[in-house]
């Protein structure tokens, strides 16, 4: 059992594109996911859209400046936000923690500061702490069910959905080709499959059993009738009879 947790999500907003790109390589560096805004009102839009894990917030901004954007995102809800502002007197430091804000940076400033000032407020706002690793391995081995098989993880998971990793798995799935991907309180879960077990697949309806790789049987070609319907009927017989045996219902 492997437990990975998903990426995190920073929000950057700022109206200069050079800090808004200078932060993502770096954030990127680290890590960590990033989207961008140019103002207050798409910082809006984007936190009511997706989960964001912290936002990065220019004071400066046109349309709807930080401060009024901070005190929105408080009304709205919890998610962390790091102040970025040119502005150093004491009076706008004081307002945004007022406000809510968890930390504040002044500009100039160094990239890996940011970072730094916000991988600290993450670790302070992390959720309860994964599961217990034998209570969660026996949650997935119980799950049945399976929503599928990807390649990709998907970008918001149910907690608790589980998938069957594909042949040439991505991002936080990569090097798990094969597993059951589990959701748990935010983190990736892999459970590398053991012969005799059986999982339903919910996207095709069809049953899946591992045995030294998972076997899906095909449906037998049904005859076609005619002249050859007697050959057709007993070719059909012994397609469906090796598929029993492949789903291990028949002994071989």
């Amino acid at each position: 059992m492997i437990m990975c947790p998903m990426p995190r999500t920073i929000l950057i907003a700022d109206d200069d594109p050079h800090i808004r790109q200078l932060l993502s390589f770096a954030f990127a560096k680290a890590g960590l996911d990033t989207v961008e805004a140019d103002d207050g009102e798409k910082v809006l839009a984007t936190t009511a859209e997706r989960k964001i894990d912290l936002v990065v917030l220019d004071i400066n901004m046109p349309r709807m400046d930080g401060l009024e954007t901070c005190r929105r995102l408080r009304a709205e809800g919890d998610v962390p936000i790091l102040f970025l502002s040119s502005r150093d007197d004491e009076i706008d430091r004081v307002l945004g923690i007022e406000l809510g804000a968890d930390d504040y940076v002044t500009k100039p400033f160094s990239p890996r500061e940011v970072v730094a000032r916000s991988m600290a407020i993450l670790r302070r706002a992390s959720p309860k702490p994964p599961p217990i690793e034998a209570h969660a391995r026996i949650d997935a081995l119980l799950h049945s069910a399976i929503e599928g098989e990807a390649n990709d993880p998907p970008a918001s998971p149910a907690d608790g959905a589980c998938w069957l990793v594909g042949g040439a798995p991505t991002g936080g799935w990569a090097g798990h080709a094969g597993d059951l991907a589990c959701s748990e309180a935010g983190t990736w879960l892999f459970v590398a499959p053991r012969d005799g077990m059986r999982l339903l697949d919910r996207s095709t309806g069809q049953l899946k059993l591992f045995r030294s790789g998972w076997i899906a049987p095909a449906g037998p070609a049904l005859p076609a009738g005619g002249a050859t319907v007697d050959a057709e009927a007993r070719g059909a017989i012994g397609e469906l009879v090796s598929a029993l045996v492949e789903a291990g219902i028949l002994a071989a």
